[in-house]
């Protein structure tokens, strides 16, 4: 096969990468743009200069080591955004520690599993976040909390653990405050921080990441300094990022979104970071795009989806916006559409990648055309090889869909302490599967055709979901659509749309179906249609399709014993 055709591409430039650490990366911006705005936290009071947030940063890490943490230890964080975030980010760099992203949405089983796995010998952690109380959550998981002082933790269960920091000053029992960790620093500790800047590799690992798997247990995904400072400096490049942008963080921080493409990305390029508040809101993050003149939005669709939907929409002013990332999931045409027109984000872009590399390999820039950036995922990264191949692993020619592979300074070395499944993810040539099908054309745009998972079988045809979406998506009265395959005896599987319909309109399934026939293969056209008021979905906002298969196929089994 010559390889001037085939699906195979590698990301050029005359920009090297990056040899920085995360903590150099924050010290540079800072030494260049002191006085400008920095980070903007309107729920918590917070506008800081890069001269005030590289202060605390250092403040908190001669704190860290005042407690007696060491480089290469894990600090796990479990909490939503929040300044308190981006100062343990920047700060733990500082200190040479491992951070530990810990998603505030998980329970004890899950928080135990992520302690364990990383050993963490410190945690931060919310006090209360929603409907949740994180302190009596952890004192039911760590009943020797009731009988400790304030950083002397013995846990049989977590022997590494010594130290839970709560947010905020107020005292608990067993707890330290978060916002007494500098008062424990003297010179000595600024002194030991600032002598180990020199021995901190931009090769170290630096962050820990739990992939959300649909089956089995999570993976902890580690990245180095190298993978996610030059990402980040990338990913800015494509948006244009400059000094004059204020990005608006819907995205949580526990994910690579938050805090490689939102607070990292804004740092590589001097930009102002702002949180629109804790957890999600779309209403708050159109007030906050609005008060803030925020020229930057970051999102999953079904966050887009929601702000469009926000009563008030109009009477929103976000004519300050230009780009951003929709990213996290399949983007619809139509969203993209929508979003360029109707929240003035004319240079959005879309990124795609895994947690695995640190995490984007393509993306749309600003400059592509209109069509290119609302049907395909851009072009490859520099610095980042893609190849697309057959089941047999061969690469497959332009055009032909294939399982996407990266290599580069973007994949991860390793999964921490799991060897086996290292071995599995990565190969002896350091390309990492993605589980993605996709196609690359002739001059390297990239689209993504489904999920290896996702692909039902109809009487032996491939069908790929996200194709049946993307027309439904068309119709007037569908604000969303997600479809999966569900068994059938006589196909083997059957196609099965889940839609959720605009505000004021109407549908049935018959019209749904009568919108498809002859605009997309029979075989496609949905055998089942269900209009629901919402999705289930995953705390960044991923609709999981594998409960809505589960869902349908408890309904057929009542059904069959009459009674559904």
């Amino acid at each position: 096969m010559r390889s001037d055709i085939s699906s195979y591409v590698h990301g050029t430039s005359l920009q090297p990468l990056l040899p920085l650490t995360v903590a150099a990366l924050l010290q540079n911006t800072a030494a260049g743009r002191p006085n400008a705005d920095a980070l903007i936290v309107p729920h918590q009071g917070i506008k800081w200069s890069y001269q005030d947030l590289q202060k605390e940063v250092e403040r908190y890490a001669a704190g860290f080591a005042a407690l007696d943490l060491k480089p290469g230890d894990r600090i796990g964080i479990w909490a939503p955004n929040c300044w308190e975030w981006v100062v343990t980010q920047f700060a733990s760099a500082r200190a040479g520690l491992i951070l530990v992203n810990i998603n505030p949405a998980y329970r004890l089983g899950e928080l135990s599993y992520a302690l364990e796995t990383t050993g963490c010998t410190a945690l931060i952690a919310t006090r209360q976040f929603k409907a949740s109380n994180y302190v009596d959550m952890l004192k039911e998981l760590i009943p020797e909390l009731a009988e400790t002082s304030s950083g002397h933790l013995e846990s049989a269960k977590f022997p590494n653990l010594r130290l839970i920091l709560l947010l905020g000053r107020k005292e608990e029992a067993g707890f330290m405050p978060f916002e007494t960790i500098p008062d424990k620093a003297n010179k000595k500790h600024l002194k030991q921080v600032e002598k180990l800047q020199d021995r901190l590799q931009f090769d170290d690992p630096i962050n820990i990441q739990f992939t959300s798997g649909t089956t089995g247990t999570p993976k902890a995904s580690t990245l180095t300094h190298h993978n996610i400072v030059n990402n980040a400096y990338f990913v800015g490049l494509q948006m244009k990022l400059s000094e004059a942008d204020r990005m608006c963080i819907p995205v949580p921080m526990y994910h690579c979104f938050g805090m490689v493409l939102g607070t990292l990305c804004c740092v590589a390029h001097g930009s102002a970071m702002v949180f629109s508040s804790a957890g999600f809101d779309a209403a708050e993050v159109l007030r906050t795009v609005d008060a803030e003149r925020c020229t930057v939005l970051h999102g999953v669709p079904t966050m887009f989806i929601a702000e469009l939907e926000v009563p008030a929409f109009k009477d929103c002013k976000l004519t300050s916006l230009r780009t951003g990332i929709m990213a996290g999931a399949p983007c619809p045409v139509e969203l993209m559409r929508r979003v360029m027109d109707e929240m003035h984000l004319t240079e959005i872009t879309i990124a795609y990648g895994m947690t695995e590399t640190g995490p984007v390999s393509f993306q749309t820039s600003v400059d592509d055309p209109v069509e290119r950036r609302v049907s395909t995922v851009g072009q490859v990264l520099p610095h980042i090889e893609i190849k697309i191949v057959d089941k047999d692993g061969r690469v497959v020619p332009r055009g032909e869909a294939g399982e996407l592979l990266t290599r580069g300074y973007c994949v991860m070395p390793y999964y921490w302490n799991d060897p086996d499944r290292t071995a599995k993810a990565i190969d002896e040539a350091h390309w990492i599967a993605s589980g993605d099908v996709a196609t690359i054309d002739g001059v390297g745009y990239c689209e993504i055709v489904g999920r290896i998972k996702d692909m039902l079988i109809r009487g032996g045809e491939n069908i790929f979901p996200r194709e049946i979406e993307e027309y439904i998506y068309q119709h007037p009265a569908v604000e969303q659509v997600e479809v999966i395959g569900v068994p059938d005896e006589k196909y083997g599987e059957q196609v099965c749309a889940w839609i959720k319909l605009r505000e004021g309109s109407s549908a049935t399934g018959e019209e749904i179906r009568a919108f498809c026939k002859g605009k997309i293969a029979h075989f496609k056209v949905p055998e089942y249609v269900r209009f629901v008021d919402e999705f289930p979905m995953t705390v960044t906002g991923k609709v999981q399709k594998y409960i809505m298969r589960e869902k349908m196929i408890d309904e057929f089994e009542k059904q069959q014993r009459g009674t559904g």
